[in-house]
């Protein structure tokens, strides 16, 4: 067995050993098994938010996006940045709500806000849709770490297997709080891996990180600028715009706020977290690097650059430690996904739709049900093969940026929004996500008359226009029904 294998192993183990001992000392009720009971602090709500950044999708995803893309990967850098910004003003009411009403979920929130069950569970139906493919985004990324990185003795589909076995234990036995004791050896472990890489290969390959960019300039022309059509100037402005409306839109990373033990440790990490951020460029540097030293490598195969040039820079022990922190960033995330995927289907969708007097233990108890379930699932469409980590990201990000219009609205002091009309416009913009997915549509296909640039909008921002659109519209035409600002009162206003 080689030592590669051997520390990948060893690091697999301490993640399950320290997912089942985050339980101890604590009775896993239902608030505690999904929200920690709101008793974080400012280090674990950092480390749960900032395992937004660091995740499967950074690591292979942004590395791979670099290699095959070159300047478009900039994206993954700016859009976190303006969703760390929003969080100052944006998360704190939420928080406030959240605690008065002892909120364990994102669909229980707007079903309380706008006062409609319905809306609940319209919200936790998306909340899944988008989560599976960000599930299957981890356990992809998994897959293609463990494969590389125990040099092919383990397949990816057994790496699969074993990943989803491991979180899936550690999520039944302490929820929400194995993920945060895991967040913080794979955020030391990842910063390390990705510092150290990032530095050494430009240096070691190239001479220096401006000698690497002018080889690739003379290499490939044109690489480090945007094209002027596909991922062009237009794509990256629409898209950063689309994906910071949405960053806090996932249903696992709204429910990290209702973690916190105070609302001032939002506006801290605010500050902070657009600073952790620029680590990502040391990510996109190994990407870089790759484009000329291990070329080739086309589709989805592009996410394999990190470890191809790393099996051919590095000892087998090295590449064991990449492997290892690679694996953190695939069961951290996928654990979280998985806790609010399971609570969404029993707390706002069997509790909210079909039997609203069920107790919080037998939810706990089905929550904890739904974790294999879902886990299977997503291991399915996991193995089926297919899209890019990248791909498969956007694809998650279109559906939950949907549910943007309604919390906004929620957060305002005199809104007039209605719940038929957050129902209609969620719907109305999900159709389009549905649509133009399944067809592979962009909006130059269906709008071919525009020029250029516009064509190469995101097409995830159609659905969002629509979507306000209806919302507007069936707000105004129900505002009769509805006293207006009633549903929504103050004491989770925007302050």
């Amino acid at each position: 067995m080689s030592s590669a294998l051997l520390i990948i192993i060893a690091v697999t183990l301490l993640a399950l050993y320290l997912g089942v001992r985050a339980r101890r000392g604590h009775d896993m009720n239902l608030e505690q098994w999904t929200v920690g009971g709101r008793s974080f602090g400012t280090a674990f709500v950092f480390l749960l938010m900032a395992g937004e950044i660091y995740t499967t999708f950074t690591f292979l995803g942004g590395s791979g996006f670099a290699y095959g893309k070159g300047a478009p990967v900039y994206y993954i850098l700016a859009y976190g940045t303006l969703a760390y910004i929003l969080s100052y003003w944006m998360l704190p009411p939420i928080w406030r709500y959240a605690k008065k009403h002892r909120l364990v979920s994102q669909p229980h929130y707007f079903a309380r806000k706008y006062d409609s069950p319905a809306l609940g569970v319209l919200v936790a139906v998306v909340g899944v849709v988008a989560l599976i493919p960000y599930l299957v985004l981890q356990l992809k990324g998994l897959g293609i770490i463990v494969a590389t990185a125990s040099y092919g003795v383990i397949s990816p589909t057994v790496a699969v297997w074993i990943g989803a076995l491991v979180v899936t234990a550690y999520v039944i036995l302490s929820g929400v709080r194995g993920s945060a004791w895991n967040s913080v050896v794979k955020d030391i472990l990842i910063l390390s891996v990705v510092l150290a890489l990032g530095i050494y290969l430009p240096y070691h390959l190239y001479g220096g990180i401006g000698p690497m960019f002018h080889a690739i300039d003379v290499a490939k022309p044109g690489f480090l600028t945007f094209p002027a059509k596909g991922s062009s100037v237009s794509w990256f402005q629409s898209t950063v715009l689309l994906t910071a409306l949405g960053f806090f839109m996932w249903p696992h990373t709204f429910g990290s706020v209702y973690t916190a033990r105070d609302e001032r440790i939002f506006r801290r990490n605010a500050i902070i977290l657009p600073v952790y951020q620029l680590i990502l460029l040391f990510v996109f540097f190994v990407g870089f690097a790759a484009s000329l030293k291990v070329p080739g490598l086309k589709g989805g195969d592009i996410d394999l650059s990190l470890f191809r040039l790393s099996i051919q820079s590095f000892d087998p022990w090295i590449v064991g430690v990449i492997g290892a922190a690679g694996v953190l960033t695939a069961l951290v995330p996928g654990s979280m996904i998985l806790t609010s995927a399971s609570t969404l289907l029993a707390n706002d969708v069997y509790r909210g739709a079909m039997n609203r007097q069920a107790s919080d233990a037998f939810v706990g108890r089905l929550a904890r049900w739904l974790v294999p379930v879902v886990a299977l699932v997503a291991i399915w469409f996991t193995l089926q093969g297919g899209n890019t980590i990248v791909s498969l990201l956007l694809m998650g990000y279109s559906f939950v940026t949907q549910l943007f219009p309604a919390l906004i609205a929620s957060l305002m002091h005199q809104s007039r929004a209605t719940k038929q009309g957050a129902m209609g416009g969620i719907i109305a913009g999900v159709a389009v996500v549905v649509v133009t997915t399944t067809m592979h549509l962009s909006i130059g296909q269906m709008f071919p008359f525009l020029p250029d640039a516009a064509k190469d909008i995101n097409i995830g921002f159609l659905a969002l226009a629509l979507n306000i659109i209806v919302f507007v519209v069936v707000s105004a035409l129900t505002q009769p029904r509805v006293a207006s600002g009633a549903a929504h009162g103050t004491d989770g206003a925007l302050r």
